[in-house]
């Protein structure tokens, strides 16, 4: 059953109505967050510790009726510790699978870069595939599957580099930033006024209906000349001066698929430029790889694709 297109808008807005009950002052961030999701992506978000990613991680789970997990990823977790692993049960003298806590609908992958490339690279084919191998079997995870990762800055000491084929899984990447005097302010409050119960917010979909408001995404249609813009800046990040290693295709397929569901949001049952110019910066700057020497220059890739925004030639939008 797929759902229509005003179904979707309206639960996507009562969505973020219930998060902003908990989360204050990060709407953008929020609705970033809600395009991944109804795209089909993972999320990545790096920031400092206390900014409200695990708030936010539960709560889109909690309004969007998910099976919630979190992982917290250290230097010693094993690949077993999130997948699960083959144990020998001897009541019944067989092999058994104990599933890990990636088995869920929304995984809150902690600090993801303080555990070593191994346990990392443990996501990749569960992210990219929605299954995970282990002995030889092939287990399905359940639908939907998200992950919700956070890392800190790369400086922070104790953390490990998330290598390119690992960054190229997360559809987007986001920092919460502090809130302005006046939130931090009204956040205080809130929790003043609740006492000393936990924030909640009400359930406003179910599994079933997030994938069925995913399938009504589909409906949304991408103008050839909008397909042309994704693809002309994809292929500019790779002739790039100061870039070593360009978008992916997979990165313009989420940039495609992101641009239908923002759309959606905003109303409409097809794409524009300003949709993709949105969300170009977070859906392409984390994966792609500067030259060395921009590091000491201090030239990062949102300034790369900011560039790159400025100078091509956008398409005259069409309704068509």
């Amino acid at each position: 059953m797929t759902m229509p297109m005003e179904a979707t808008v309206r639960r996507s807005e009562a969505v973020l109505r219930e998060l902003s009950r908990v989360v204050v002052g990060k709407r953008d961030e929020l609705q970033l967050i809600l395009i991944a999701v109804l795209s089909g992506g993972h999320v990545l978000i790096e920031d400092l510790p206390g900014l409200g990613k695990t708030l936010i991680a539960r709560s889109f789970a909690a309004t969007l009726g998910l099976r919630f997990t979190r992982a917290q990823f250290t230097p010693d977790l094993l690949p077993a510790d999130l997948l699960g692993s083959t144990i020998y049960d001897m009541s019944s003298g067989r092999f058994t699978f104990r599933r890990g806590p990636v088995f869920t609908n929304m995984l809150l992958a902690d600090e993801v870069n303080r555990t070593p490339p191994k346990t990392q690279a443990a996501l990749l084919e569960a992210m990219a595939e929605g299954q995970v191998s282990i002995d030889g079997e092939t287990y399905p995870l359940p639908q939907p599957f998200i992950v919700l990762a956070t890392d800190n800055p790369i400086e922070y000491e104790g953390t490990y580099p998330l290598p390119e084929a690992q960054l190229d899984r997360f559809a987007i990447q986001l920092r919460l930033g502090y809130l302005s005097e006046h939130d931090e302010t009204q956040m205080i409050r809130r929790r003043l006024e609740r006492g000393g119960a936990p924030a909640q917010v009400g359930q406003v979909v179910d599994a079933q209906g997030l994938l069925e408001m995913r399938q009504s995404v589909e409906y949304v249609t991408v103008h050839p000349d909008v397909v042309g813009y994704v693809v002309a800046l994809a292929a500019a990040t790779r002739g790039h001066p100061q870039v070593e290693v360009g978008a992916s295709p997979r990165a313009e397929l989420d940039l495609v698929q992101m641009s239908r569901a923002r759309a959606l949001l905003h109303g409409r049952d097809f794409v524009i430029p300003e949709d993709v110019k949105a969300l170009a910066i977070p859906a392409i700057a984390h994966r792609i790889t500067l030259r060395p020497e921009m590091w000491v220059r201090r030239i990062r890739g949102e300034d790369v694709i900011a560039e790159l925004l400025r100078r091509l030639p956008v398409p005259r939008a069409s309704v068509s």
